[in-house]
């Protein structure tokens, strides 16, 4: 059986990088242990549930330049 998170009310915060051309990602911080992350130009859209940790692993990466310039 798979748990579903409710994400009506969800507090969508946009990255500090998204005027850059319409590349753009939202994340609601609000849920222990998970990072919900959407496409800001589809807020109707699906959103990707990742457990914190990796997410904030992702996040390490890009900002120590893992991935190249992005």
């Amino acid at each position: 059986m798979t748990d579903r998170v409710n994400l009506i009310g969800a507090k969508w915060r946009k990255s500090s990088h998204s005027n850059n051309g319409g590349s753009c990602v939202e994340v609601a911080p609000d849920f222990p242990g998970l990072a919900p992350v959407r496409d800001s130009k589809d807020p109707q859209g699906p959103a990707l549930l990742f457990p914190s940790a990796a997410w904030a692993s992702f996040v390490g990466a890009v900002r120590r330049g893992e991935f190249g310039d992005v």
